[in-house]
């Protein structure tokens, strides 16, 4: 028999079950998902062609080397930001949705960190064929920063003015 618990003090809605609230946030997770899987899988599909563009023989062993990051740091991402909807799928009315919750959860923050790792990579290398090395460690550098602040330290920040530490 569920419980009832209170949501309304950190998502604003009126009282729900414990299995109403987990549904309801898979659901939002999954949704989430669906605004980053479009970029991470452009950027997977940019990456795939570059190896038989004209030129990329000329590449240095540093660009082969990010570009070789990059592929498979994409990969990666695709493969974790999937997983919670193949997951999801596969389990399909099972009862134990939290767990899937929490897994997916996982999925999702870790695969989003790849696709960061990926973004980085992927300016840090054409930074670096058309502008040199240099100036791509200071565009990549700054690429990650603000990816970091957007994703993880704005959030950290409202979390700790907001006093949900969990």
């Amino acid at each position: 028999m569920a419980t009832q618990e209170t949501a309304g003090a950190r998502s604003g809605d009126a009282a729900e079950t414990r299995e109403e609230r987990v549904n309801r946030e898979l659901m939002e997770l999954l949704n989430e998902l669906r605004v980053a899987l479009p970029g991470v899988q452009f950027l997977f599909a940019f990456l795939l062609v570059v190896p038989f563009q004209e030129g990329a023989e000329e590449m240095s062993g540093f660009q082969r080397d990010v570009y070789f990051v990059t592929l498979v740091a994409a990969v990666v991402a695709t493969a974790l930001l999937i997983a919670p909807a193949a997951q999801h799928r596969a389990l399909f009315r099972r009862p134990d949705k939290e767990d899937l919750l929490r897994r997916s959860n996982r999925h999702a923050v870790l695969g989003l960190s790849v696709l960061a790792l990926a973004l980085v990579c992927a300016v840090l290398l054409v930074t670096d064929v058309l502008f040199g090395l240099p100036l791509a460690v200071v565009v990549g550098g700054l690429v990650a920063v603000l990816l970091g602040w957007l994703w993880i330290g704005s959030p950290v920040v409202q979390r700790a003015r907001d006093g949900l530490g969990d």
